[in-house]
């Protein structure tokens, strides 16, 4: 094939990627937002939506240089923002028929989105939304941005890139560390801050909701770590199987675990094991055989099952258990790289149980510990700052009544002729009074 078709074929897959990877802010919208009660709902799909609008604009202005620029000072600590500042330099076509600059730099604002939208876990049902609209982009730029760095970008020519990347070698496909660990533990500690919630305890209000989230996460899973070989390429082969290998048997070990601990298997925890494996497959997808996707799904969806089954016991409130998932899963996802990677898979790296080199575990466990110990520390310093200054916390009336409602001014159920989901100042919506109107009005609110 010709070097230009063959870039354009690369360039086809990623742009397809791209838009897999879009598709996973609904769906982690609608995955959220039916474990929580119904009056929460369109806050709790707000605030992972929101992500979306607040990264692009923090990326396009500083982020691309923070997060793939040379290194200050050859530290490998964060990116140099003026050589992307605004990305105004990078018009020019360079004639390759390939992914070029901008496509990377709206590539990794879906990467920057999709982790900040997962922190939203930690607040759901009692943070202000304006608190929300300020811990964001504070954030990114002091958590995400400097770990991103330090994990996706690789020493070019002249320039350094990040330390756990070229330093200290870690093995990491897609993201385990930046975006999962990194989110999950950021979403513990904004728990902490935050407190628990009132009604703690409150069921899922719409399950088939969440089943149709973690199912478009799933299939935007296949672009978010094929999009992570950089072209269509056997790696890409081998990262969409072991990706779709580990999400089905993630359903496996969580209903086994769960059927152990509670007597039964819930549709519930059938998609959460899915998207435990495919947290735990993304830092792994190239360095398994596909007998070893199933060992990771496995493994990660079990561990983040029995954890969960202690979840009432636990005072920390992550309401949509975003550190259950993808901190631990991202942790077991990266152990499994350090006990059984296959050498003859396409990162080549090889794991102590297969006889490879013990260095492997200290360079992967340093990995977790730094990435976990910058995203709690700072994460809770962010959040105990805005505390102190504008508030975290609604008030205990806008709580109970559901923020829906008090902030939005919005409900996700509407029945106008039955009276219910109406919000003060919207009530002059409802249906004229026709015989139709009439007798439905007379009819007892539903009761579910």
């Amino acid at each position: 094939m010709e070097p230009i078709l063959a870039a354009n074929a690369d360039l086809a897959w990623m742009l397809a990627a791209f838009v897999f990877v879009l598709l996973m802010f609904p769906g982690l919208a609608f995955f959220y937002g039916g474990m929580v009660g119904s009056k929460n709902v369109l806050n709790t799909m707000t605030m992972v939506l929101s992500t979306l609008g607040i990264t692009a604009v923090l990326y396009v202005l500083v982020g691309h240089g923070l997060v793939s620029g040379p290194s200050i000072n050859d530290w490998g600590i964060i990116g140099n923002p003026m050589d992307y500042l605004g990305l105004t330099n990078w018009m020019t076509d360079d004639g390759s028929g390939s992914t070029q600059t901008l496509y990377f730099a709206a590539w990794f604002i879906l990467f920057a989105a999709i982790t900040i939208a997962i922190v939203a876990s930690g607040a759901a049902g009692r943070m202000k939304f304006s608190a929300w609209l300020v811990f964001a982009p504070i954030w990114l730029t002091v958590v995400y941005f400097p770990i991103a760095h330090w994990i996706f970008a690789a020493d070019g020519d002249g320039f350094s890139g990040g330390f756990m990347l070229n330093d200290l070698e870690i093995v990491d496909y897609a993201g385990g560390t930046a975006v999962h660990m990194n989110a999950g533990v950021a979403a513990l500690a904004l728990a902490l801050v935050l407190g628990a919630r009132r009604r703690r305890m409150e069921r899922p209000h719409n399950v088939p909701m969440t089943l149709l989230g973690g199912g478009i996460l799933w299939f935007g899973w296949f672009g978010f770590n094929g999009s992570c070989a950089l072209g269509a390429s056997f790696l890409t082969q081998v990262v969409i199987l072991n990706t779709l290998l580990a999400g089905c048997t993630g359903m496996i070990g969580f209903c086994a675990i769960e059927r152990w601990r509670e007597g039964h298997a819930t549709s519930l925890g059938l998609i959460t094991g899915s998207v435990a494996g495919l947290v735990g497959i993304t830092p792994a997808a190239s360095s398994m055989t596909p007998l070893g996707a199933l060992l990771v799904g496995l493994f990660a969806s079990a561990a983040v099952a029995f954890l969960l089954s202690f979840k009432s016991r636990l005072k920390v409130d992550d309401t949509l258990d975003a550190f259950a998932v993808h901190g631990v899963g991202g942790m077991i996802g990266t152990l499994c790289i350090v006990l059984f990677a296959a050498e003859s898979a396409p990162a080549g790296v090889q794991g102590i149980l297969f006889g490879g080199p013990i260095d492997i575990v200290w360079r992967e466990l340093a990995g977790i510990v730094i990435t976990c110990t910058w995203s709690f520390v700072m994460t809770w310093l962010i959040a105990k700052g805005i505390d102190k200054v504008m508030g975290m916390r609604v008030d205990e009336e806008t709580e109970i009544a559901g923020l829906d409602t008090t902030i939005h001014a919005e409900s996700a159920y509407e029945i106008p002729a039955a009276g219910v989901g109406h919000v003060p100042g919207l009530s002059n919506t409802a249906l004229p009074r026709t015989s139709t109107t009439q007798s439905a009005t007379t009819e007892p609110a539903p009761t579910h």
